[in-house]
């Protein structure tokens, strides 16, 4: 069958899911794009350009899937009657709802509202985590409830019978030369704490470098790994941090090229996250296949990722911590050897179901499974 996928804001894990998916899927992929920058004016104003794209491919259409930067309803309207009869699948990687903003801005409904609109005219609505489809559902009715009447409440349940999870695929296989070298290297002299994150507020770098500056003022040692995205928006603790820990700072920056990025993990021990918000985890997801032990909150998407029986391991350290407390005393044990750290075997395991090669099969019958219930089929004669 022949798939569109379309993307108005193509980069980052937008742009993994448009190459992994095209990559591995057993169906024709074919696709409409737009740089990944201006995000507000993607979301307003893309679908214009991206139906203007649609008339470069002549082919027949089986399937339309869609990202959540897509004013779907836009979309349809400008590129009727092409896709009329065809199914329209909108994948969430984020919501305009429940995405954090800084708290000096004020959120603006009118994404909310596109958001609100496209998993509406969509057929069916597919969520990269558990955690994500209830948080955009529990936060539908305060978000219809401010407005002063015909607040549609009852539409609630009907985005909510068409909604499924559908996890994101991983690119784990590039790893694997890096996870080769990590098995043949000897122990870091000092263990080596990762953060391979974005450099924003939602991840909160501010609690993790209070942590790791108590853990510094209590004289445990280690050294560090500053990576991820800071392209758009940082903390200031990152570079406070460049003052204090200068040679202990292993790497500190982005890493474009994937290769360089997975040498760098596998230098790695500990990978920690602070977020206050995550829809997936992919960086976190990709250091712990690299054998960097996770240190997570225990709330978010987090626990559903993890298989439960590391959870809290009964002969190795702890993968959840509950406050910043909590993760200054795991963090302190698992640094001085109090703890053991989860062997790479057993973190791999955590999460190779999710790479591309394997979770494939999944997407491409479910989306021929679609085609089939198609609820826009034109009746017969």
């Amino acid at each position: 069958m022949n798939i569109l996928l379309v993307e108005p804001f193509l980069g980052g894990s937008h742009r993994a899911f448009i190459d992994g998916f095209s990559q591995h899927s057993r169906h024709r992929v074919f696709s409409v794009t737009m740089k990944g920058s201006h995000w507000k004016w993607r979301m307003s104003g893309g679908s214009v350009t991206l139906a203007e794209k649609t008339h470069a491919i002549p082919d027949k259409i089986d399937l339309v899937m869609a990202s959540s930067m897509t004013n779907l309803p836009a979309f349809i309207a400008l590129t009727n009657p092409r896709f009329a009869h065809v199914p329209i699948v909108l994948y969430m990687h984020e919501n305009q709802l429940t995405q954090p903003v800084p708290g000096n801005e004020e959120r603006d409904i009118t994404y909310c509202y596109i958001n609100y609109l496209s998993v509406l005219a969509a057929d069916y609505v597919f969520f990269n985590s558990e955690f994500h489809r209830q948080s955009f559902l529990d936060a539908l009715p305060g978000f219809l409830a401010q407005f002063p009447d015909y607040q549609q409440s009852e539409s609630i349940a009907r985005i909510a019978n068409k909604s499924g999870l559908l996890y994101p695929g991983l690119d784990l296989k590039v790893f694997e030369p890096a996870v080769e070298m990590r098995k043949k290297r000897p122990e870091n002299p000092r263990p080596v704490i990762v953060w391979n994150q974005r450099w924003s507020f939602d991840k909160d770098p501010d609690k993790f470098f209070r942590v790791v500056d108590k853990l510094d003022d209590a004289e445990c040692s280690f050294d560090l790994i500053l990576a991820g995205d800071h392209l758009h928006d940082q903390s200031t603790r990152f570079e406070e941090a460049w003052k204090r820990y200068g040679s202990r700072i292993l790497h500190y920056g982005y890493v474009e090229n994937s290769e360089a990025y997975g040498k760098l993990l596998q230098k790695g021990d500990i990978v920690v996250s602070t977020a206050f918000h995550e829809f997936f985890c992919t960086a976190i997801m990709e250091a712990i296949y690299n054998g960097c032990h996770p240190v997570l909150p225990r709330d978010l998407t987090y626990p559903e990722i993890i298989p439960k029986a590391l959870h809290d391991p009964l002969l190795h350290g702890p993968v959840f911590y509950d406050d910043e407390t909590d993760l200054f005393r795991k963090m302190k044990k698992l640094l001085d050897g109090t703890l053991k750290r989860l062997p790479l075997a057993t973190l791999q395991a955590v999460n190779r179901h999710f790479d591309w090669s394997e979770i494939i099969n999944e997407y491409d019958s479910l989306l021929e499974h679609i085609k089939k219930e198609n609820p826009h089929r034109p009746e017969e004669g």
